[in-house]
């Protein structure tokens, strides 16, 4: 019973179902960077470099059998994806880090407690107090 209760407060916590909520949405980061490399980036530059389409950039190796090819087009592509994705979680990561250092120096500038009175204050205090009230 004590392993079930340990799965259950390991999966409810904050930081499990963030890191899951995070996984989805980056795998939909991913599929919109795919396009934005395939549908959006590589066709200007392919058009500049003589209408290449990076998908097809590959080079045949000469075999007896069926052909090998090395598809380093669609290695470009993949380089220019990772590229994108690095950004932006370098600049999500940037915007985390501002805002971690924002909250720590507001919590250094916001006012301290007062000191707790001593043993001595204390007493002094209530001395005060008893000879107020005898009057």
């Amino acid at each position: 019973m004590g392993l079930l209760k340990e799965f259950r407060e390991f999966a409810v916590k904050g930081n499990v179902i963030d890191m899951a909520v995070g996984i989805v949405i980056g795998a939909a980061f991913t599929t919109i960077v795919q396009s934005l490399v395939k549908d959006i980036i590589t066709p200007p530059i392919g058009y500049i470099l003589g209408k290449v389409d990076f998908k097809d950039l590959s080079i045949k190796l000469p075999t007896d059998t069926e052909p090998v090819t090395i598809n380093y087009g669609l290695f470009i592509n993949a380089t220019i994806n990772f590229l994108i994705v690095a950004f932006a979680m370098f600049m999500v990561v940037k915007g985390v880090n501002r805002l971690r250092r924002q909250l720590e120096k507001k919590k250094e500038e916001a006012p301290k407690e007062p000191p707790k009175p001593t043993k001595d204050q204390e007493l002094l205090s209530e001395i005060r107090d008893l000879l107020k009230n005898q009057t």
